[in-house]
């Protein structure tokens, strides 16, 4: 585990916020729902992301900085504040807009003017060149967009296979073994020459561009608008948990 956020994410789990009591069974299971969806995020996931938020903004977290994180919005804050760069009231998504409608521009021979938020990827990138027109794209903008992946059901083969392997290691071992190497690298390969698209429109794409590499989308890198960060993080961790952002309010609790 990635030693500064160990501490943190060895007691870390969502709790959606107090909410009043109410008696329609509906708010009830909702709540109840919700509760459930917070409290239950493995915190290797947590992990995950909070390692991408370090790449995006470039910052890192000390060993024991995250310790008094009680709620999201607390969270937020200390991220906005550990970028020490200088404050600029500049749309981010606005500005990795153009930087991916100038990139392809310049890769694909596109004219800028036909290029919009609601523009098909599937008609940018056909699928027999896609891959190709895609690294085109990742290396004019310096960094990985991490739109394509493999269909879902051979990734679900594998994983069913992998699973069936570490199962069949206390059988037969040469078989388990065998097929525990099988599936790993069936996984590594398709996830190498996947050729799905995981969005539909450009605009989405700037919006993971964001998301993901928020310092390297802006005009000036050396800039950030401290007035987006919840917002941004807010997106970040409705996406890549699945939670309505309605929930993920500042009082959010990390317990």
């Amino acid at each position: 585990m990635h030693r500064p956020l160990a501490r943190f994410l060895s007691v870390v789990r969502f709790a959606a916020p107090k909410t009043p009591t109410f008696h329609t069974a509906n708010v009830t299971s909702n709540a109840m729902k919700t509760d459930y969806e917070l409290r239950n995020i493995d915190s290797e996931d947590i992990e995950d992301l909070l390692i991408k938020v370090e790449t995006s903004f470039d910052i890192k977290f000390g060993d024991t900085e995250l310790m008094d994180i009680t709620t999201f919005g607390q969270l937020c804050d200390h991220i906005a504040n550990k970028i020490q760069l200088d404050n600029s009231d500049d749309c981010t998504s606005q500005q990795a807009f153009y930087k991916l409608r100038d990139a392809i521009t310049s890769t694909l021979q596109i004219d800028n003017k036909s290029i919009t938020t609601d523009f098909a990827l599937s008609d940018l990138l056909p699928r027999q060149s896609r891959r190709s027109k895609t690294k085109k794209l990742e290396t004019h903008l310096g960094f990985n967009l991490n739109i394509l992946r493999p269909p879902h059901w051979v990734t679900g083969t594998l994983l069913i296979l992998l699973l069936a392997s570490i199962v069949g290691l206390f059988f037969n071992w040469q078989i388990g073994l065998s097929g525990l190497v099988f599936s790993i690298a069936g996984l590594w390969f398709i996830n190498k020459i996947g050729n799905e698209l995981d969005l539909q429109t450009v605009g989405q794409v700037a919006e993971k561009m964001t998301r993901e590499n928020y310092l390297k989308s802006r005009r000036n890198p050396k800039t950030f608008n401290k007035k987006e960060i919840e917002k941004v993080l807010t997106d970040w961790f409705s996406n890549y948990f699945d939670i309505d952002k309605s929930k993920l309010t500042k009082d959010a609790k990390f317990v």
